[in-house]
């Protein structure tokens, strides 16, 4: 039976409220007759802006207060970027639905350069993830690279205020919000590995609430829920957080998962490089064992230095 109501948990900020307005709309077109809501929080992660997210805990700031919202019934269903979902994600709650992914590449963003490689030598780029760093500090070692916090309209003020020759943003998010006339360069997954998720969006659920499993079953996306079964998969292996600069992509044709990973130490200096390919239906499997083949060429040595336990 179609719910009458249903509350969607979200953050406050532009890009979080145009994904849970897209889901909201998407649940509409569905069910005509349901009264669809909009529960806007704000989070830890959107209030500390003065201190990078390794510092404060990670990406699971930006969704307790969700969480929180879900546990006492304030909310049915939260809308996350799947990214910012930690992947250890357990009872009593539940990654229930993955919808399509958009765009999943980095994007290179500047007033007066056309491309990383126009950058000069001394020229400073703002990022907030440390895979990005490392991947930006290993290709362009002669830039300076800092800190960059704050919702998408921050970032792109810092930049036009003269704070950055060039940031590093998602393409997505910046597709999302109409602002994809900003992007000079959409950077080759070859040159900058996204992160688990990066452009798909996730709904989370407690678990006990089965009723809404087969609501959302159509706003899955299958071929987009099999790559975020793989790259999870990485992370969770590695014991993936923001402490360290890990990436993890996935693609899928026909029945099968290509999946390729890195680790690295936050300088870019050094880099370990792992791939694989099989079927579809043991994403989860082709994601462990990429992140075991990373192990085995001693990506442990840079996890235990950045005290994350695989």
């Amino acid at each position: 039976m179609v719910a009458r109501k249903l509350v969607i948990a979200t953050r406050a900020s532009r890009l979080a409220l145009w994904q849970a307005e897209h889901v909201q709309a998407r649940l509409l077109a569905l069910y005509p007759g349901t009264q669809v809501e909009l529960l806007k929080l704000s989070t830890r992660g959107d209030e500390i802006l003065d201190r990078s997210l390794a510092k404060i805990g990670g990406k699971g700031l930006f969704i307790k207060e969700l969480e929180n919202a879900l546990l006492d019934g304030r909310a049915d269903l939260a809308v996350h970027s799947l990214k910012d979902v930690p992947v250890d994600i357990a009872a009593p709650f539940e990654l229930s639905t993955v919808l399509i992914r958009g765009d999943c590449r980095d994007a290179f963003v500047s007033n007066a350069y056309a491309s990383l490689a126009e950058l000069p030598t001394g020229s400073v780029v703002g990022t907030s993830s440390l895979r990005r760093e490392a991947q930006l500090r290993a290709r362009f070692p002669t830039l300076v690279i800092e800190p960059l916090r704050g919702n998408l309209d921050t970032r792109l003020g810092k930049l036009d205020s003269g704070q950055y020759a060039a940031i590093i943003l998602a393409a997505a998010g910046l597709e999302r919000l109409e602002l994809g006339h900003r992007i000079r360069e959409r950077m080759s997954v070859s040159d900058s590995l996204p992160a688990a998720g990066q452009g798909a969006l996730g709904i989370e659920i407690l678990h006990t609430r089965a009723d809404l499993l087969e609501l959302l079953a159509p706003l899955a996306c299958p071929q987009t829920t099999v790559c975020a079964m793989a790259e999870r998969a990485v992370s969770r292996a590695l014991g993936g957080s923001c402490q360290v600069p890990l990436a993890a992509y996935a693609e899928v044709q026909g029945q099968t998962v290509f999946i390729r990973a890195l680790v690295a130490m936050p300088d870019g200096q050094t880099i370990y490089r792992a791939q694989a390919t099989g079927p579809s239906a043991q994403a989860e499997r082709i994601g462990q064992r990429v992140a075991q083949e990373l192990l085995d060429q001693g990506a442990g040595v840079i996890l235990d230095s950045l005290a994350v336990s695989p």
